[in-house]
């Protein structure tokens, strides 16, 4: 080989060798910003007073309404398959012993229910961020089964949005945007979590955490992933395995 093909040879290995670095740095950049993107739209709400609650909770002094039915759902209790007692002693690998729940035990309630009598409430199209690509009629919740992140510390649980409240269920200001919760009954609760969200986050009856919407593709596999007729997780496991047969 002569001087002038080696020297050719050289340049163009060098040449492919900067492309693949540079694509690969564009790579990365776009998972980046993707990243941040997610973050971006959705970003962590932080010290919100956290209470927890449970399907089939009768009415207290700071939980005037029975957690029989949430709003979306008038027969939840019977739905999720009975009562999600909250006693550690009643319960075992984050589920109560007496069943296994058709619904994710990892569920949750904010002050927003995106629902009116009929139809949405006039805002909902406008503060919802994912209303659109959500929408499925007028009598279909945009809000329910949405994901969750829920942080105490450095451990994060996953659950999924099942009810409005506590107390209020119009605050789409904190909800979907910066207001902070307003006052109430626990402390200015301003998110209510399942005794399985409890168990994982070691949490008190009233506690503190940090939360932030999460779109399905950022949940990881877990405790949350694995029960539920409305989990996205058993949802798209279904679909595989029909298409496989």
């Amino acid at each position: 080989m002569n001087k002038t093909a080696f020297a050719i040879l050289a340049v163009l290995s060098i040449s492919i060798a900067l492309a693949a670095d540079f694509n690969s740095g564009a790579f990365s950049a776009r998972q980046r910003s993707a990243h941040s993107r997610s973050l971006g739209r959705y970003p962590w709400k932080t010290s919100i007073v956290t209470t927890v609650f449970w399907i089939g909770e009768q009415p207290s002094a700071n939980n005037p309404v029975p957690n029989r039915t949430s709003s979306w759902d008038k027969q939840w209790t019977r739905n999720y398959g009975g009562f999600d007692d909250p006693n550690p002693a009643s319960r075992r690998n984050y589920v109560p012993v007496k069943f296994t729940p058709r619904q994710n035990p990892f569920y949750c309630a904010l002050p927003y229910n995106d629902k009116a009598r009929t139809g949405h409430r006039p805002e909902a199209p406008r503060v919802v961020p994912w209303f659109q690509e959500a929408y499925q009629g007028p009598a279909v919740s945009t809000c329910k089964d949405r994901w969750v992140a829920i942080r105490k510390g450095n451990r994060i649980a996953y659950a999924q949005w099942e009810d409005a409240g506590p107390f209020r269920t119009d605050h789409w200001q904190y909800v979907f945007g910066n207001e902070r919760p307003k006052p109430n009954l626990n402390k200015g609760a301003g998110l209510d979590v399942s005794p399985s969200v409890r168990d994982y986050l070691g949490l008190k009856q009233t506690d503190v955490t940090d939360w932030r919407f999460v779109d399905f593709s950022e949940v990881p596999g877990g405790p949350w992933s694995s029960l539920g007729e409305n989990n996205t997780f058993v949802i798209n496991n279904r679909k595989k395995a029909v298409k496989a047969d």
